[in-house]
């Protein structure tokens, strides 16, 4: 049967409370597997294992667990390798790469950001600082609308305005978090979002890396911001003896 892989840690990290169950219905015994200086968190893998809230729950509960003792490096639901060999094999071919990542993260949590511009703000914003949007927009307005010419025209310079804009209030997003956050990853670009960065802060920090959004909220009310966090810093460990279900597999790993 092949293997969940629910978190990297180290061998010396505390017991896991007896009976944990993971994913699965019913849910699948935890266990720990150990090699070196190393310690993979694991289960059975269910057989056509979906993100349902159920499990999501469960994978999210183990590390829980797992981190209330100390630090774990997490892999994101679905993480599947063939079998239990191939975890410790990995484990051991990058120990040295686990455990600096281990050092790097204690004490550590994830804060993801996403910002999006509200429409209505930005607009009256590119309008006020584009003095030719601004002419051409009073221009039309003047002659009953324009021309479907100039109408198109002032369109184009608006949407152009506007993604300059989005670039520009993404790295000034960027900039103010990253002094209070000790390392900054940037996620998927997506038509939805003009930033998705996630920021990996000291535990003892997050009410001051907290405190400097509430400021970049309100220095930028064109703006809306969604925070997520504290996570188990996803984002800066990278892909181990498991991959994500659905990605592309590498060498001697198999998909869910």
């Amino acid at each position: 049967m092949s293997t969940y892989v629910y978190g990297i840690t180290a061998k010396s990290h505390p017991a896991l409370p007896r009976d944990m169950g993971g994913v699965g219905d019913p849910p699948l015994p935890v266990r720990v597997l150990e090699t070196g200086e190393l310690a993979a968190v694991v289960s059975d893998a269910p057989e056509g294992l979906r993100p349902k809230r159920k499990d999501l729950l469960a994978h999210q509960n183990v590390l829980a667990e797992a981190g209330a003792a100390g630090v774990v490096l997490p892999m994101r639901f679905g993480s599947v390798a063939p079998d239990d060999d191939t975890v410790t094999g990995v484990l051991a071919d990058r120990a040295e790469h686990y455990k600096e990542r281990l050092q790097a993260l204690d004490g550590k949590v994830e804060y993801n950001v996403k910002a999006t511009h509200q429409e209505e703000a930005v607009l009256h914003r590119v309008m006020s600082e584009n003095p030719e949007i601004r002419a051409m927009s009073d221009a039309n307005r003047q002659a009953g609308g324009g021309s479907y010419e100039q109408r198109l025209r002032l369109g184009e310079m608006v949407v152009a305005a506007v993604k300059d804009r989005e670039a520009e209030d993404a790295s000034e997003l960027q900039r103010a978090l990253e002094p209070v956050a000790a390392d900054v990853s940037a996620g998927p670009e997506s038509s939805g979002w003009l930033g998705n960065l996630s920021f990996l802060v000291d535990r003892d920090s997050a009410e001051s890396f907290l405190a400097e959004v509430e400021q970049v909220r309100k220095g930028h009310p064109h703006i809306e911001l969604r925070v997520n966090g504290p996570l188990p810093p996803y984002s800066f460990v990278e892909p181990g003896p498991a991959e994500h279900a659905g990605s592309t597999a590498g060498p001697g790993i198999a998909q869910e």
